[in-house]
């Protein structure tokens, strides 16, 4: 698994120099700078194509070095592409985070708060101000935020998705809404599905870029893999935490939610259903070289949010670990990235995906953007990262766990919960990556813990977050 980088400079530092760095950070802006634009040879903005999983692990890859999991052709977008490894969601749960990657904002900003809380019509996507900009746009898979019927999302030609399960979809045999009209699927396994359907946009003869937005239901819970996968990693050591216990507790609120079935048997149907994603993502590999589109193609792979496997006695997410909170982020653009193969150091989050995109397009942020453009990193290891963000996740009833607003840098963590219904975490992040010593009764606890809370304020500040846990938008 790889390190966490020590410094936003990855040079070891003292606890003087981590304290100084932290103080330093209080204030710092989130909002991104506007970048020049990179467009294509000829001037032809380039196509995109966003491939979007739901709880898929920043390190569920064999390129993260996973015990067993293979998966070659995700493996390749990292190769061929860059990989930032120290990439995020700013809130950890499906609905709020899908919003995040579509419109550049916090849960608090576009509204889209929990699983239970309706998109926002006025909300503008990247989506649309491409198509402005005159791309051909494609939405194929999982919306999965609530609202009455299906959403009228503003800016697309061609818009494929489900319903069923309250837009969980169900991986075999899952209904489909094409462009409006209500489709059976016999027999097809959903993540086959949806890459068939991708692949016959992307072939469409067409005079102008395309944008691809394609959203996987895998890998959600129940964890269904294709049958001709099912049981591949049958008796292998799945290598849990130590802390995992096979049989999470339901109903014990101090561990706030519990798993539904043996842990094991959880966590190895997830890992063959990322195998089945990855053998996917290889056919749509396959169909840019073939069709000669792989130069011109940015191909941007991501998870919505981390998911526990026992990690802290755990299963699910929303909590503010760094299992819940990380996401894989992979980005494939050859005329734009200079060193392939490598990792990014810089913190990346979900809602820089809208201003990268926009950006790597050539075009103008649009308002209301609170994301950052990635192309400076792209471009360049030696970019500047950002100095710190705000995690931000909203109560649900009837799950035991209180609203969360958290402050992560790039040596530290500090949580709060709604009405201090738990007691505050402190963690140092470069000693302690596992998070398994709470600082927050400790002396260094007690020496970082004033400037921590600044940040904590600052980011709530430059971010227009108020503490009001009401999901009511």
């Amino acid at each position: 698994m790889t390190k966490f980088r020590e410094s936003i400079f990855s040079q070891p530092m003292t606890r003087r120099q981590a304290l100084k760095t932290i103080g330093t950070t209080v204030g710092a802006g989130l909002v991104g700078l506007k970048f020049p634009g990179i467009l294509s040879a000829g001037n032809r903005r380039p196509n995109i194509i966003f491939i979007l999983t739901d709880d898929h692990r920043w390190d569920a890859f064999s390129c993260m070095d996973h015990p067993f999991l293979k998966t070659p052709h995700l493996d390749r977008i990292a190769d061929e592409g860059l990989m930032f490894e120290n990439s995020f969601c700013t809130t950890s749960l499906c609905s709020p985070s899908r919003a995040s990657f579509l419109t550049g904002q916090y849960a608090h900003r576009h509204g889209v708060k929990t699983n239970h809380t309706p998109w926002q019509e006025s909300n503008l996507t990247f989506i649309e101000r491409l198509k402005d900009a005159g791309y051909e746009t494609a939405f194929i898979g999982k919306w999965h935020m609530p609202g009455e019927g299906l959403p009228a999302v503003r800016g697309l030609d061609h818009f494929i998705t489900f319903t069923a399960q309250g837009g969980q979809g169900v991986y075999y045999d899952c209904p489909l809404y094409i462009d409006g009209t209500y489709t059976e699927r016999t027999g097809r396994y959903i993540t086959e599905d949806l890459t068939d359907f991708a692949l016959q946009w992307i072939e469409k003869p067409r005079r102008n870029p395309f944008c691809l937005y394609l959203s996987h239901k895998a890998v959600h819970f129940g964890f269904v893999p294709p049958r001709d996968l099912d049981g591949m990693y049958k008796g292998i050591d799945l290598h849990l935490p130590p802390e995992a216990d096979e049989f999470v507790p339901l109903t014990n609120y101090h561990l706030f939610v519990g798993a539904p079935a043996p842990l094991s048997f959880l966590y190895r149907r997830y890992c063959e259903t990322v195998v089945g994603v990855d053998e996917q993502v290889g056919r749509i590999l396959e169909k840019l070289d073939q069709l000669g589109m792989a130069e011109d193609t940015i191909l941007v792979y991501a998870g919505d949010n981390g998911h526990l496997f026992g990690e802290h006695g755990l299963y699910d997410k929303r909590v503010a670990y760094e299992e819940s909170i990380r996401i894989p982020l992979f980005i494939r653009y050859p005329k734009v990235i200079p060193d392939p193969g490598r990792r990014a150091w810089q913190m990346a989050l979900n809602i820089d995906l809208a201003p990268t995109l926009v950006d790597l397009a050539g075009l103008d942020l649009p308002p209301g953007i609170q994301g950052q453009s990635l192309v400076p990193s792209i471009r360049s290891k030696d970019a500047p990262g950002r100095s710190s963000w705000l995690y931000e996740h909203y109560p649900v009833y009837p799950i035991p766990i209180p609203g969360i607003a958290a402050v992560r840098t790039d040596t530290h963590k500090y949580i709060t919960y709604q009405n201090d219904l738990r007691q505050p975490e402190l963690f140092d992040l470069v000693s302690d990556p596992k998070e398994k010593h709470n600082l927050i009764k400790t002396q260094e606890g007690r020496d970082l813990l004033e400037m921590m809370k600044s940040e904590l304020e600052a980011v709530k500040k430059q971010t227009g977050f108020v503490e009001n846990w009401s999901t009511r938008t």
